[in-house]
């Protein structure tokens, strides 16, 4: 888009991901993301996003093993492994950033020195390859809180602002109000909040709705980028499926692939065009 890139993390749309990275290209975006795993083709995925000149803008680390990174000794050791290889891959393929989760949980709020001790390994490798790593605002507020800590001694260290999650994760607090100086990549999506009358938060209510389709406020969204300083491209990361006796995405599994992305691509210049309004 004029003066704005924008950017989508892969969500299966097509047979294969190197069909949905075209159509991507094709409806305007100008980069992507991916998860990662053992063996994926991500130097594929790269060579295929210099043929059409678009960003590969992060690759999302792997985050069921989150919890275990706070653990001690031999413990951690998996999770440790696991996201320094994805960090690996990131430098050899000159991806710039890995977005890593700090927690995954909802009932434990103890962050551990271990745990920290355990992510500055990460932390340090990264500032060795160059590569930044962008934790994400979920739950267990007080773990990410420990780990942006980090930042103050390492330039690796940067924050990646989930919209949806600020939302139904961290009761809407206002997570650049915190984070705003680390911010170095978006995840934008909507969602309808916390079901739960008394406040219970849940997986089952991060919908990634495409914006405008829930209850986010996105002038004030675009406003706190702009008041970041955040000059990167915008990045969705949304959802075309339900969550589990969930029907809120429904209506986007009845649209082909190909009308699905325009209507998000329609989106996603919305938002870029309330960024550009508050950044004059």
């Amino acid at each position: 888009m004029w003066h704005t890139k924008l950017c989508l993390g892969l969500m299966g749309l097509a047979p294969t991901a190197e069909e949905e990275i075209k159509l991507i290209r094709q409806t305007g975006f100008e980069g992507f993301f991916t998860g990662w795993g053992p063996g994926s083709p991500i130097k594929e995925w790269k060579a295929l996003a210099d043929d059409l000149g678009m960003m590969y803008q992060s690759i999302h680390a792997p985050f069921h093993r989150a919890a275990e990174m706070w653990k001690e000794g031999d413990a951690a050791q998996p999770a440790i492994d696991e996201q320094l290889a994805c960090l690996r891959d990131c430098a050899a393929n000159e991806v710039p950033i890995m977005v890593t989760h700090a927690f995954i949980g909802f009932k434990d709020h103890s962050p551990t020195e271990a745990g920290v001790a355990n992510f500055e390994i990460v932390v340090k490798e990264a500032e060795r390859l160059g590569v930044k790593i962008a934790f994400e605002n979920t739950e267990g507020e007080e773990y990410l809180a420990a780990l942006m800590e980090l930042g103050k001694t390492y330039k690796s260290v940067g924050f990646c602002w989930d919209t949806g999650h600020e939302v139904c994760y961290n009761y809407s607090k206002d997570m650049p109000g915190l984070y705003g100086d680390y911010l170095v990549c978006t995840h934008l999506n909507d969602n309808l909040g916390i079901k739960d009358y008394n406040g219970e938060i849940t997986w089952h209510d991060d919908l990634h709705l495409l914006p405008f389709d829930g209850i986010g406020d996105w002038d004030s969204i675009a406003a706190r980028l702009v008041r970041s300083n955040f000059t990167g491209p915008l990045t969705f990361e949304l959802g075309r499926g339900s969550k589990p006796n969930r029907h809120e995405n429904d209506c986007y599994g009845k649209l082909t692939p190909e009308e699905y992305i325009v209507d998000v691509y329609k989106r996603a210049c919305r938002v870029a065009a309330l960024v550009q309004k508050h950044a004059k």
